[in-house]
């Protein structure tokens, strides 16, 4: 029989042996604790980056950031692309017959040589043909003045000084929203005419198939960089000048591309069917 002696020892062993063990709990909790903070810190980070970057941007810094970082997963966007054509985009109120347009020169130099529009009154009325003949067929656009006309205008001053001429598509997405980027000449997202212009946006603008938009790098910094909308485009916040339509030869051209997906398989990413537009034309 144990003494009284022993028997303390005894106790006095067992309860270190517990406080040992609560220790190493107290302790695997708090590891817990952390892990599950920084789980959530990268879940909210994961959230915020997406409102930054899911968002559709374009000309200059963010491009670039967005190129450097790894994109979302292509899923089965490139092959569910809704073939119905987004209504026709109006101004609620409608501009003047004329209105102002400034194109001041931007922060970076131009990708590929090209003159800025002259300052002044541009018309405001009536529609303006384009066509972009590309390696995957031609693309018949239609460009509004009664919407963006000091885009239009830019537009038409590029393609008429041949700048779209002998550049690449670079950009593809297929996941939240599905758009083909265009107009960098050097094909890196970044590139721009080393001009700017304001945005010609409303809060009424909304996105969809056949919608043909301006990318841009943040508020009033539109270049010659934009996309075309050949599927999903509800995520799109209305801060991208719309200044006309693709027809829908066209856009079923560049749903090709879009199943192809990316050449990294990534729902954002430069498309592994290449479009290279070889001419831009206008049809004043």
């Amino acid at each position: 029989m144990p003494t009284n002696v022993q028997r303390r020892e005894q106790a006095k062993r067992k309860l270190e042996r517990q406080l040992v063990r609560r220790a190493e709990r107290a302790k695997r909790r708090r590891v817990m604790a952390v892990v599950a903070t920084a789980v959530a810190v990268v879940v909210v980070a994961g959230g915020v980056y997406f409102l930054a970057t899911g968002d559709f941007g374009g000309d200059a810094d963010d491009a670039a950031a967005s190129a450097s970082s790894t994109p979302p997963a292509q899923d089965d966007a490139a092959t569910s692309i809704p073939t119905e054509l987004h209504p026709a985009v109006k101004r609620p109120t409608p501009l003047p017959a004329q209105v102002a347009c400034e194109y001041p020169a931007g922060s970076e130099p131009a990708s590929k040589e090209a003159k800025a529009p002259a300052a002044g009154q541009v018309s405001a009325e009536g529609t303006v043909g384009a066509t972009l003949s590309t390696s995957i067929g031609d693309l018949k656009l239609t460009l509004d003045r009664a919407l963006a006309p000091c885009t239009v205008n830019s537009f038409v001053s590029l393609a008429e000084q041949g700048y779209f001429n002998e550049t690449s598509c670079h950009r593809l997405v297929t996941s939240g929203i599905q758009v083909l980027q265009c107009g960098d000449p050097s094909g890196l997202g970044s590139g721009g005419p080393g001009y700017s212009f304001k945005d010609e946006v409303f809060p009424e603008l909304s996105y969809g198939r056949g919608v043909l938009a301006m990318a841009n790098s943040g508020p009033d910094t539109n270049g010659s960089q934009f996309f075309i909308v050949y599927g999903d485009g509800k995520n799109l916040e209305p801060k991208y000048t719309v200044f006309g339509t693709v027809d829908e030869a066209g856009l079923k051209l560049v749903d090709e591309v879009a199943k192809a997906g990316t050449d990294s398989g990534q729902g954002d990413g430069k498309p592994k069917k290449a479009v290279d537009i070889k001419t831009a034309t206008v049809v004043k």
